[in-house]
């Protein structure tokens, strides 16, 4: 009979059971935001609440939403609710749209976010006894140190590789055969073209289990990594505001959208332009409010990401639609909204076009257009009859299914960039 690790008791909690301390934890966040942190007692005293307001899970919704504006705005260690001094790291965002997020952990910190990826990576399916390489990048992006922390907690073993020296990983999977993976899966799509490209079948590597995050994938996508690499691919989610990774993870045994750790994090969804609070099963972006943490606690955070809460299925607590876009990566093209994840289902589903593609956005006169810049599948010509024939259908199913016009541009292998971090899919030319 296989090894497997035992669930946590709070994972098969009843709904009382897990409200009941849901609550009791919400109520000391939010006493703990109000009397540590300046910016959070402005933000409450400037919309008349205060934390004795919160009675009940639904009185939250009288609380101020979280930006990543505020954040910065508070630069860099303002909005921590302990002094800098008890912080024992420092993680932030790249930055890239104006002054990094820094997000501050404490010791306990530290030990909750380990405590929550070990169970993420648990419910993935790991055992006991497992490698995982780690493929994230290290630094103060999360998602490296929070998978190698969490392997570690867990009892596995751990390659801590980062990314980038793409040959050099597959060197290393290939010598060290790991059980697991974690990856963006634009990335993993890299390393499987490195691995064919170096005479090696990625069916026959040691990899059992994938555990894919940082960017919005499709189940096409899943789909395709997984016929590709004769694995298993599960999903994590996670944003540095809240914790890093592990904020929700699928389970192995349904594979229907990640797990959220009610527990530490107090999920909404709301009308993105409204902020009103929608029922589960509808669709709008989604808010989160620690229940645990110290250095910074975060509440009613916009993490804008679109997506739907559903009923638990593995476990008592309520699960996540995967990311359908973000309201921030939603092109609007010639008055028509459009996400690369509905462009990435169209693609995978051409067995002549490869799934490394760019959405590149120009603007002529006063009209927007978009190009697709996508490769032939390896092995096939990009200016063939066939890889041309499967580029025309594709631009005909855009129009028809997501009503826009799109130019697709062939490319030849290795035409695209490949991305070893967050894949940049959208490329906007018209500013």
């Amino acid at each position: 009979m296989m090894t497997t690790f035992p669930l946590e008791p709070i994972e098969k909690a009843s709904q009382d059971e897990l409200q009941a301390l849901q609550l009791r934890r919400l109520q000391a966040t939010l006493a703990h935001a109000y009397r540590n942190s300046p910016m959070y007692r402005a933000k409450f005293d400037e919309a008349g609440v205060h934390p004795s307001d919160c009675r009940t899970l639904a009185d939250l919704s009288k609380f101020p939403f979280t930006s990543k504006l505020d954040l910065r705005d508070h630069y860099p260690f303002g909005s921590f609710a302990v002094p800098r001094e008890q912080c024992v790291r420092v993680h932030a965002s790249s930055g890239t749209t104006g002054k990094p997020t820094v997000v501050g952990y404490t010791r306990n910190d530290i030990e909750t976010w380990s405590a929550v990826m070990a169970r993420s990576i648990r419910a993935s399916g790991a055992r006991p006894g497992d490698m995982v390489h780690v493929s994230y990048g290290y630094g103060l992006f999360t998602g490296g140190l929070g998978a190698h922390y969490g392997a570690e907690k867990l009892g596995l073993t751990v390659v801590p590789f980062g990314g980038g020296q793409t040959e050099r990983q597959v060197q290393l999977i290939h010598d060290f055969r790991p059980d697991i993976i974690m990856v963006t899966p634009s990335y993993m799509l890299a390393i499987a073209d490195e691995f064919e490209r170096q005479g090696l079948d990625p069916r026959e590597s040691s990899l059992r289990l994938g555990i894919f995050g940082a960017e919005p994938w499709t189940n096409d996508m899943r789909r395709a990594i997984e016929q590709r690499m004769g694995m298993d691919a599960v999903d994590i989610y996670g944003l540095s505001e809240v914790m890093g990774p592990g904020v929700a993870n699928e389970c192995i045994e349904t594979k229907d959208g990640p797990t959220i750790w009610e527990d530490h994090f107090y999920p909404e969804i709301i009308d993105p332009e409204t902020g009103a609070v929608l029922p589960d099963g509808e669709l709008g972006e989604l808010v989160f409010t620690s229940l645990t943490k110290e250095a910074l606690p975060i509440i009613r955070y916009r993490t804008r990401d679109l997506t739907r809460l559903l009923p638990g299925t593995a476990r008592t607590m309520r699960r996540m639609e995967k990311i359908t876009g973000r309201s921030d990566d939603m092109m609007i093209v010639r008055g028509v909204n459009v996400f690369p994840t509905q462009i990435e289902e169209l693609i995978c589903k051409r067995a002549e076009l490869a799934p490394h593609y760019q959405c590149i956005l120009t603007r002529e006169g006063p009209m927007d257009s978009l190009t697709i810049a996508i490769e032939a599948r390896q092995g096939l010509s990009h200016e063939g009859d066939e890889a041309r024939g499967a580029a025309e259908r594709l631009a005909h199913e855009i129009k028809t299914y997501i009503g826009t016009t799109a130019v697709i541009e062939l490319r030849p292998e290795g035409g695209v960039e490949r991305s070893v971090g967050k894949a940049k899919r959208v490329v906007d030319k018209r500013r």
